[in-house]
């Protein structure tokens, strides 16, 4: 019976890593659709939002039934609330993929503004954030960890930096507020997916020392 919940466990984390790696996947397309100027790729991020959800219920489901049907001890505990966090911070990784998107789409209508430079930095250091945030819980690392949260200031600085620059393109010339508008509304996205990344990052340290840290991480 023991064997049987531990290979469920296993299971979880599987499909919980496949559902990060998708979402990681997802990040990398859509900022290529707007580097790009591709609507078509746009759009099948849009659509594969659906793959997302579903992960998003299959694990919360398997999570419900693993409580329900054992007796987990303190550290199996742990780590299935873990993985309820997980799934809904990955869930709305995807969201902002899908926001990303459908931005993209609107820019590629008009003529671009500006290369970008910054962005698909940013875009980078946060999707890099989301795969650490994942190592480190595949190896219970919470070194690895911490220095996930510690680089969310990194993305922070990357969002005012094109805000700055893009209020200056605003202030020369009201055209083009509109398509300067979508552009840091891409940066806050982005700055959310680093956020959720941090939120993932804080999770594991709960999971492996029973510590929340939370608003409370320098």
């Amino acid at each position: 019976m023991q064997r049987h919940f531990h290979e469920e466990l296993e299971t979880l984390k599987q499909t919980l890593l496949a559902m990060g790696g998708l979402v990681e996947d997802q990040i990398r397309r859509v900022v290529r659709a707007l580097v790009e100027r591709d609507s078509d790729l746009a759009q099948e991020v849009i659509e594969r939002d659906r793959e997302v959800n579903t992960y998003d219920v299959e694990v919360d489901e398997k999570c419900v039934e693993l409580l329900a049907l054992n007796q987990p001890t303190a550290g199996d505990l742990r780590f299935i609330t873990t993985a309820m966090k997980i799934v809904t911070d990955l869930e709305r990784i995807g969201d902002q993929a899908v926001n990303i998107a459908q931005r993209a789409i609107e820019l590629n209508q008009e003529p671009q503004l500006k290369p970008y430079i910054d962005l698909p930095r940013m875009a980078d250091k946060a999707q890099r954030m989301v795969k650490e945030s994942l190592d480190a819980f595949v190896a219970r690392d919470t070194e690895l960890a911490r220095r996930v949260c510690g680089a969310d200031d990194s993305v922070d600085a990357f969002k005012e930096q094109i805000f700055r620059e893009l209020l200056t393109f605003m202030m020369e010339d009201p055209k083009t507020i509109p398509r300067a508008i979508r552009l840091i509304l891409i940066s806050r996205f982005l700055e959310r997916v680093a956020d959720h990344a941090t939120n993932i990052a804080e999770m594991v340290i709960y999971m492996v020392e029973s510590k929340m840290v939370r608003h409370t991480l320098a």
